[in-house]
């Protein structure tokens, strides 16, 4: 009969591996730990081999060996170990590139809109904000440069040049900060026609033979300003003023 003082519980055995009882279970389950039979008191018993192997099983696993590997690796010769860690450590490395690569697209998250637009594309918001544009504006904007660069980014690179070189204008500054303001305003209110009156006169200046050529496809300004929510009564009297001129 064994000597019951060299037996552990499943308790003691978990604090000498330091695990979890729970992991020990789980272990069990799993077929990689022997389970002994219960005692004539109803507990299980485990001896010293249970723990070198709950030992070895928790030291695979650590090392970033899946469990459904360790039974193999514990029953494997050297020269079988040997090549079966290293087909595991092959795929713990592209597992670890890629999960830089996710890494790198949260850094880029950071970034705000960098991620979705060109460098010029995002320059070109960087200004609107420090004139004091409002974020429902920079929104607007920044979804028609998203689906204009995925339509035709072509078109794109060449408004974007426009658009930045209109910047440094100080009247296409203040009308845009103008109709930016204008959004809450009522559709009668009385500065609408003279702010629609100034806008066409600085587009008509700027542009004497009419719309540039690389003026944004008006149907995806449309789809992008739907998307963001980005319309109101005064903005839509806005429009019909400039029409109808």
């Amino acid at each position: 009969m064994s000597d019951e003082r060299h037996l552990l519980t499943i308790g003691r055995l978990a604090d000498y591996a330091g695990v979890t009882i729970k992991a020990v279970r789980h272990y069990h389950a799993r077929g990689l730990l022997p389970e002994p039979s219960r005692d004539e008191s109803g507990y299980r018993r485990y001896t010293a081999a249970h723990a070198i192997q709950l030992v070895q099983i928790k030291t695979l696993a650590d090392a970033g060996v899946p469990l459904a590997r360790v039974k193999e690796l514990l029953a494997a010769g050297p020269t079988e170990f040997a090549a079966a860690i290293a087909e595991i450590d092959h795929d713990l490395r592209r597992q670890a590139e890629k999960i830089q690569r996710s890494r790198d697209r949260v850094a880029q998250l950071r970034t705000g809109d960098r991620l979705f637009v060109s460098e010029e594309v995002a320059a070109y918001l960087d200004r609107l904000r420090a004139l004091g544009v409002s974020d429902r504006a920079v929104l607007l904007e920044r979804d028609i440069w998203v689906l204009l660069h995925a339509v035709s980014p072509r078109q794109a690179d060449g408004w974007i040049t426009d658009k930045l070189d209109a910047l440094d204008d100080p009247e296409f500054q203040a009308i845009y900060l103008a109709y930016d303001a204008a959004f809450d305003a009522p559709p009668d209110d009385p500065s609408l026609p003279g702010l629609a009156a100034r806008a066409r006169r600085w587009h008509a200046q700027r542009y004497p033979s009419g719309e540039p050529s690389t003026g944004a496809d008006p149907d995806i300004t449309r789809l992008a300003a739907l998307a963001a929510g980005a319309s109101s009564p005064a903005w839509t009297r806005l429009a019909e003023l400039a029409r109808s001129v």
